[in-house]
Order: C-alpha cells, then structure tokens, then sequence
C-alpha cells in the first residue's frame, strides 16, 4: 500500500508495542503514520520508515490535549498526502496507578481522556473516510485488566473495558459497510516498564503465565498485524487475548 492508496494510522508509535506494530505494518507494505507524544518521539518514528525505507511518517500528537477540530484538520492533511486511512490501531495509552481510595480525581479523569474519550474522537474522524470508502480496519489495543482486573488499577481497568464495549457496538454499527472492528489484549509484555522489575517481581509474573515467559512487543504486533490483513476480513467485534494464557474465557 503505497503513495496515494491509503494509509495505516498509529497511536502512541515511538516506542513498545506501538514501534513493534509500527514496523509490521510498514514490513507489511503499507504507508504509516505513527504518533507521538513529543517533536522528538515524532521524528524518531519518522527516521525509523526512513531507514527501513517505509513510506510514512511520524506525527507529534497530545492526544490528551487536541481537540476533535485540530485532529480532524491533520488527518485530512494526512489523507491529501497519501490517500484515505485505511487501519487505524488505537495503541496510545497511560496509565496513573493508585488504590481508589487514594486516587485523585485527576489521575481518573486523565486516564479515561487518553484511553478512551480520545479513543472516540479519532476513531469517529476515521470512521467518515471509511464508511465513504466503504472499507477499513480499526484495532483498539486494550489489556488484559480490562477482563480480570487488577488492584490498584480502577481507571486504567474501566477505560480499558469500556474500550471493548465501544468495539463491540461499533462493530455492530459499520460492519456493513465493510468496516471491521477488533481488539488486541495484550498481558505482560517485555516494556520499558517490565524491565525495570527486580528478578523476584519477574518470577512471580512468569509463575501466572502458562507459557512460562512475558510476551513481545513483536508477539502484539504480529496480531495486529493480522487484523490489519485480508485475511482477517470476516472477522469483527472480536477480542484477541495475547498474554501466555495468563487469563482465558
């Protein structure tokens, strides 16, 4: 998929599971653009499709901070450049951990802006392009957590579930028009934040995970990158859990 036949957009893009679902897609033969929250984040995204020699770029974007009007102006501009977005992968996403009785308003109010109300924004100025073109693909990444829970993760639990109820009724609301719309629930991934775990907190993880071993940036990626693909056209309002086996339904 190149110059003026569309484009993969994904959030949160510079780094984790976001670069490992960024360079799939790109190995994949399609354009990407790929956000990031700082200049700086943006032009590493935009120098790694260059020296794999991707066709895409990378994209400074706040999504906790931009407005519908702003996002809808850039992704047209985007769109202009190299034709309707055809996959958008809802990747970006924070996390402010705290037992709800100490937890701050704040810390609730950021995590559902980020992770789920910018979620509807963008996804919905997607959506007037695909439903035009009568195609697309929308893959929201989600958590394990938004299926088992987790103590000390309320607002990170809430956002992340009400993620899946958004991808089961707007799956039900485009389908016809070709659109598909999925989830990926990744588990514990290799992440900068897993690393910097001591080996007791690593083994008790491991100990919760049937297959023994935290998952990959590139064992996300290869799944998103399947829900991306034709192959996956007959699939919708589904849930992919990718985490070892850790939590099964």
């Amino acid at each position: 998929m190149n110059g003026k036949s569309g484009f993969a957009l994904v959030t949160g893009a510079s780094r984790g599971i976001g670069q490992a679902i960024l360079e799939r897609l790109g190995a994949d033969g399609l354009t990407v653009v790929g956000t990031a929250t700082t200049e700086s984040g943006a032009t590493r995204v935009g120098e790694l499709l260059s020296r794999h020699g991707w066709a895409g770029v990378g994209w400074a974007l706040d999504l906790g901070r931009t407005d519908a009007r702003a996002l809808e102006e850039s992704v047209r501009e985007f769109e202009g450049r190299f034709g309707p977005v055809r996959v958008l992968v809802n990747n970006a996403g924070i996390a402010r951990d705290d037992l709800m009785l100490r937890m701050g308003e704040d810390a609730w109010q950021t995590v559902l802006e980020v992770d789920l109300n910018a979620v509807f924004r963008l996804t919905r100025i997607c959506l007037r392009t695909m439903l035009k073109e009568r195609r697309g693909r929308i893959i929201n990444m989600a958590s394990v957590v938004a299926l088992s829970g987790n103590p000390g993760q309320v607002n990170y639990a809430a956002a992340k579930g009400g993620l899946l109820g958004l991808t089961r009724s707007l799956a039900q609301e485009v389908g016809s028009r070709g659109i598909t719309v999925n989830a990926v629930a990744p588990g514990f991934i290799e992440t900068d934040m897993t690393r910097t775990l001591n080996p007791q907190q690593r083994e008790r993880l491991r100990e919760r995970i049937p297959l023994g071993r935290l998952g990959t940036p590139e064992d996300v990626a290869a799944c998103v990158g399947f829900l991306a693909s034709e192959g996956a056209g007959y699939i919708t309002g589904e849930t992919l859990q990718v985490n070892g086996g850790m939590y099964m339904s």
